[in-house]
């Protein structure tokens, strides 16, 4: 008689902790269909964050109010969440999934910097890989390339260089792109699309490049300067440099 009590409460003890298991399995299922926090991922670029995971997670607070711990997963609005972030200056693309413990994914992909417009009674600006013109950051400080002059006033009224001036996008990127003209480099001056001049980190000499045109060969003749004329006149022998005419170098 004992025996079969002790079976009875052993099994009523077994099938207790079941249910128990059972309940707490569902209603562990049923809040990972609910909305349970935020994670952010940002992409850095060269180790600068031009945005970070706080203002991002600002932004989505005053932009969705209503999402909180508990929002069924099916209301979130992912796709405006998505569009809110791509509005900000300095993100490039936005990625927003829910993961399986209902935690809202924010993936972040920064615009890159190539180079930086100045003025001197306004607010500066970078130039982006994409030839976009954002804002520069109160927080960071990206370290290329420096634009300055008339004709960029016109670049940023449009927001971007590729309409206005495509070629200067070619320059930029020519000049990054060579590990050289990069450090020898360090201004350029744009006062029209055909005035393009060139500010060194090594000589006092100003280099009249004029149209962004035939890169490879005025910056080939700009070499054929450095390595056969300095050598013999030295370096502050002239003051100024034109091989904006072909097949010619002159030196003043």
């Amino acid at each position: 008689m004992k025996k079969t009590r002790i079976r009875k409460f052993i099994g009523f003890l077994i099938l207790s902790v079941i249910l128990l298991g059972f309940i707490g399995f569902v209603e562990k299922q049923s809040q990972y269909k609910t909305y349970q926090g935020l994670e952010v991922q940002i992409q850095g670029v060269s180790g600068l964050y031009f945005v970070d995971s706080k203002e991002i997670e600002s932004l989505i607070q005053e932009g969705f109010p209503d999402l909180k711990v508990g929002m069924i997963l099916e209301e979130v609005p992912l796709k405006e969440i998505e569009d809110r972030l791509k509005g900000h200056p300095f993100v490039k693309n936005a990625d927003a999934i829910v993961g399986q413990k209902g935690i809202l994914q924010l993936w972040i992909e920064q615009h890159q910097p190539i180079a930086r417009i100045t003025r001197p009674l306004a607010a500066d600006a970078y130039i982006t890989t994409e030839g976009k013109i954002i804002p520069t950051s109160p927080s960071y400080t990206s370290r290329v390339l420096i634009l300055y002059g008339a004709q960029l006033e016109k670049l940023l009224d449009q927001g971007e260089v590729i309409t206005e001036m495509p070629e200067l996008m070619g320059l930029i990127r020519f000049i990054n792109g060579d590990e050289f003209w990069k450090a020898q480099i360090t201004e350029v001056e744009v006062n029209s699309k055909t005035d393009i001049r060139l500010y060194q980190q090594v000589g006092r000499q100003v280099i009249e490049l004029g149209d962004a045109g035939n890169l490879a060969d005025k910056f080939k003749r700009i070499q054929i300067f450095y390595s056969e004329i300095l050598p013999r006149k030295g370096w502050d022998a002239y003051e100024r440099v034109s091989v904006k005419f072909k097949e010619q170098i002159v030196c003043e």
